[in-house]
């Protein structure tokens, strides 16, 4: 079982934290025919059949060059192919909530953000709480007036399935989206400066994160460390100690065994460590 650190859980209960999901807790999730999502890796390398030749692409793959071998996929199957493969594997699956996705809503944590195309936890949260939780894509222009509420908040980093010209999915949708929605990166390093992240299901490759969290670090040297969650097989120890300084993390490895059962564990205890933390909250605001 993870030890959740003190800090962690107060933020949570207080609801000072952005809990972060990648695309490892949507793996968990299952269709009606038995489908799982796909990896992003395993995606990527689903479109090659009807390409030639490929050799050029695998090598892009086999060196973690994910953003530009998706550039060169999408240039190579022309954008309304493209959309029709994404579209196939984010969308139309119709993938059921996992077990993780209803003990992450159970956290009730203000504001939820994700890189994740499909709409899995979304429809998940929304179901659960008759459609108030407010999506705000990076594209939006009202975002700051959502974070400002005092409702709960849904952030999608990299764009909907159901928007499929606004998805950030290659080298180039990177670069012109950081310069085009400058104002929503800004606000995500504001939160980051005033809120405790908690990255489940991420890798620490994905740009967004890196850029995002050095940020925050080498501009601010801000003491308070963020959190992310990882298998500890994914990285060497001398590799998080690296990562822990440069990217100001508190890196939490847990065992994956079991298909992670112990992270699935460890968040219904998390569940519980906050529940009580509010409810000690109240009592004291009514002594």
């Amino acid at each position: 079982m993870i030890k959740w650190p003190k800090e962690v859980v107060s933020d949570i209960a207080r609801r000072r934290c952005v809990i972060f999901l990648g695309s490892g807790i949507s793996l968990n999730s299952i269709n009606a025919d038995g489908r799982k999502p796909k990896t992003w890796l395993s995606f990527l390398e689903s479109t090659l059949e009807d390409i030639r030749p490929k050799a050029h692409i695998k090598k892009l793959l086999k060196e973690s060059d994910y953003l530009t071998a998706c550039e060169v996929i999408k240039r190579e199957l022309g954008k309304e192919e493209f959309t029709r493969v994404v579209r196939e594997e984010f969308l139309t699956p119709a993938y059921k909530p996992a077990e993780i996705h209803k003990e992450i809503f159970a956290l009730d944590s203000r504001i939820v953000a994700t890189p994740n195309f499909d709409k899995i936890y979304e429809t998940y949260a929304n179901s659960e709480a008759n459609g108030s939780i407010v999506v705000k894509q990076h594209y939006d222009s009202d975002v700051i007036s959502s974070i400002r509420g005092s409702g709960r908040l849904i952030l999608k980093v990299h764009g909907t399935i159901d928007s499929p010209n606004n998805l950030i999915f290659t080298r180039a949708e990177y670069a012109e989206a950081r310069t085009k929605y400058s104002a929503f990166y800004e606000v995500l390093e504001a939160l980051a400066l005033t809120h405790t992240f908690v990255f489940l299901g991420c890798g620490v490759n994905d740009p967004d994160i890196k850029l995002l969290l050095e940020d925050t670090l080498f501009k601010h040297s801000s003491s308070r460390c963020h959190v992310m969650l990882l298998p500890s097989t994914s990285l060497h120890n001398s590799v998080v100690a690296v990562i822990q300084d440069t990217m100001n993390l508190n890196i939490i490895q847990y065992s994956n065994k079991d298909n992670h059962k112990q992270l699935l564990e460890s968040i219904k205890n998390l569940v519980e460590l906050v529940e009580t933390e509010r409810e000690e909250l109240k009592m004291n605001m009514n002594w």
